[in-house]
């Protein structure tokens, strides 16, 4: 049985193959039957408009169906053990599809359940996301090895994730953060122990120059509005701008996970732009995770 926590759950021989199945899937659009009959529960801690949508319609069109659930909706809202709520879900269903706050959450699930467990997002990755971004890429070229990828911003569950992928494809990735708002040392030197091309640095116009590909997130994501303040003076150096793209390459591209708050991570005029490829980026999630659920399946 295959779980979907992170990245580095992915054999690392087959990140082309699911790069290129999902390039099919998206070229052909056809319905499929690898989950036949199969019930997908959807537990979601954090509301979402591309993941579920994305992944209900996956689902349905793999030939599943799903039921959503918030903790409202279960016991998981009043206390219940999470390994009991994992025991049972896996007695009903045929798979576990969770967007939550803590990874840990996720790994219990994973441990206890009998089927599959899938992370729609956590605060420590965002698997799925990035992998649909690397689609997005892929789309352009399949020569990762020649390709600068800079994610400028906050040292969080994207950039983890872009981390973990640096592991399996050749790019060369920069991540440039504020002080204090830095990615986990753990997982940025477990990447570079295994040969990923990561350098990290406060400044960043030099993450930005020659970029193939500039990405970034909110500077706030849920679950931080406390600290909402103190990002928004702290991230500023760090917006995706008219300025800051003068370094990057002439044809650079701009990517954002969504939704985006114009005017603080991005601005207006760069996100509505043709270097803009945020919206194959959203779509491409409902390919990427076809992919991913025929892969645990198969």
């Amino acid at each position: 049985m295959k779980h979907f926590l992170t990245i580095k759950d992915l054999p690392r021989e087959k990140i082309y193959d699911l790069l290129d199945r999902a390039l099919w899937i998206k070229k052909q659009r056809a319905k499929m039957s690898i989950l036949n009959g199969c019930c997908g529960v959807m537990i979601f801690e954090k509301p979402s408009t591309r993941t579920r949508i994305s992944f209900e319609i996956a689902v349905k069109e793999l030939g599943g169906y799903t039921l959503f659930m918030t903790p409202q909706d279960s016991q998981l809202g009043r206390g219940e053990p999470i390994k009991d709520t994992a025991r049972v879900i896996s007695r009903y269903a045929h798979l576990m599809i969770v967007r939550t706050f803590g990874q840990e959450k996720l790994e219990e699930l994973a441990k206890y359940s009998s089927v599959p467990v899938v992370n729609a997002l956590s605060d420590l990755y965002h698997p799925c996301q990035v992998m649909s971004d690397l689609l997005t890429i892929f789309e352009r070229t399949n020569d990762f090895s020649k390709l600068k990828i800079a994610w400028i911003g906050d040292g969080n569950n994207m950039a983890h994730s872009w981390i973990n992928a640096a592991m399996y494809l050749p790019f060369e990735l920069y991540v440039s953060t504020p002080k204090g708002y830095e990615p986990r040392k753990e997982i940025l030197d477990e990447a570079i122990l295994n040969g990923a091309k990561i350098k990290f640095t406060y400044n960043p116009i030099e993450a930005a120059k020659d970029a193939d590909f500039i990405n970034t997130d909110v500077w706030a994501s849920m679950g931080m509005e406390d600290d909402k303040e103190n990002r928004l003076k702290a991230f500023l150096p760090y917006q995706i701008n008219e300025t800051l793209l003068s370094y990057a390459k002439k044809d650079v591209k701009v990517m954002h996970c969504l939704p985006a708050h114009r005017g603080e991570e991005i601005t207006e005029d760069i996100i509505e732009s043709e270097r803009s490829i945020v919206w194959d980026q959203a779509e491409n999630r409902l390919h990427m995770q076809k992919a991913i659920l025929e892969w645990i399946f198969s």
